[in-house]
């Protein structure tokens, strides 16, 4: 009877603390940097967006600086259209166009109204949830751009006839989103774009013309709209664990309430082999820090060690897929020691208690490749 009370409480003490947790996927936020983060791919119909704004426009170059600011303002309607691979990364593609008021002959006596399109491909870097913690609920995000493109100039029949032109573009850029709602973004941005130096037809012998933009509009967002962070743990695995230790623990709890012995019987002596389990605590893609969410196995390590006086290795491995195998030999130490080192300094143990180990990724100790960036802690026979 002592012996099953005994194996009762060490699994139900070892694995969990007093009340066990249901464990739920990162949705729609990040503990760690954007860029410290790996996210699941979410499905091709998924993070699209539409956007549709207007704002002005002034063409640059030749003698546009010598006529009335107002008088070179444009109206600039544009509408864009994209998609986010992750947090901090999308591709999408822009249209725009209008009339470009350009100006020429000395003073700017004579004013162009030249009717154009351009459309460009562009990178967008939200450096928002790249350098900080990725929030789908943030309300401010500043997102930098650059792309290419091509833009036409409509033939003109006005007092000088001027054919169509056309240009290659160069185009760059910054996007400000701010937050309506969860399908929602009001966006203001500027961005400019290179041209060559003809594409008004009027040549100074300068490098290239450029037309400035400011815009405002709205943004809306189709599919699903936020990441989930990729950790390296199976969620229905865990909950079903805490079942079964819930389940342990109520039995445990109505053993305890029995005799210890039986009056009437004689007490046999039972041989007890102890198969300890191991415990684990997981690590992001290239790093050595423990997560919050990590500590919970530190604790029931800890505690054990302290209610049975019994040693543990700590081993340290690496994934397979990342990295050299002499980095992941190092980084598989570097883990090793900060679990040790978070044993002895946050939870008492000796470190007389502790042997350490590292075996990089030449050792995968499980099959799932994410799962080997990995702390083991094993009870030593």
């Amino acid at each position: 009877m002592k012996t099953k009370v005994l194996i009762l409480a060490l699994l139900s003490g070892f694995f969990f603390s007093a009340n066990a947790q249901e464990f739920k996927p990162q949705v729609g936020f990040s503990n760690e940097a954007g860029y410290k983060t790996n996210f699941k791919k979410n499905k091709a119909k998924d993070n699209w967006f539409i956007s549709i704004a207007g704002g002005a426009s002034v063409l640059l170059g030749d003698q546009n600086g010598e006529a009335d600011f107002k008088n070179r303002l444009n109206f600039a309607p544009q509408i864009s259209f994209g998609k986010w691979f992750n947090p901090y990364l999308a591709f999408r593609a822009q249209v725009n166009g209008g009339i470009l008021h350009g100006f020429e002959n000395t003073g700017a006596t004579v004013m162009q109204h030249n009717k154009y399109m351009a459309a460009h491909v562009d990178l967008l870097w939200d450096v928002t949830n790249f350098w900080g913690p990725y929030r789908e609920s943030r309300v401010f995000r500043l997102i930098p751009w650059v792309g290419f493109g091509y833009a036409q100039r409509f033939k003109t029949t006005e007092s000088v006839e001027r054919p169509r032109t056309e240009s290659p573009t160069l185009n760059a850029g910054i996007l400000t989103a701010f937050r309506l709602s969860k399908r929602v973004d009001l966006n203001i941005e500027l961005q400019g774009s290179l041209l060559n130096e003809q594409f008004n037809r009027v040549s100074m012998f300068h490098l290239t013309d450029g037309i400035a933009q400011l815009t405002a509009g709205l943004t809306f967002k189709l599919g699903k709209t936020d990441f989930e962070v990729m950790e390296p743990m199976d969620y229905d695995l865990l909950n079903d664990l805490n079942s079964q230790i819930n389940a342990l623990r109520a039995a445990n709890e109505e053993l305890s309430k029995r005799p210890e012995s039986c009056p009437e019987c004689q007490e046999t002596v039972t041989q007890v082999i102890n198969n300890y389990v191991d415990n684990v605590v997981y690590f992001r893609l290239n790093s050595a820090k423990i997560d919050k969410n990590q500590q919970i196995n530190i604790y029931n390590t800890a505690e054990f060690m302290k209610a049975n006086n019994a040693p543990i290795k700590v081993i340290g491995y690496a994934d397979k897929n990342t990295g050299t195998s002499e980095y992941n030999k190092t980084l598989s130490e570097k883990r090793a020691r900060a679990v040790a080192k978070e044993l002895i300094d946050k939870y008492g143990i000796s470190s007389d208690q502790i042997t350490i180990e590292w075996r990089g990724s030449d050792e995968q100790p499980y099959d799932e490749n994410n799962w080997n960036r990995v702390v083991i802690m094993r009870a030593e026979e």
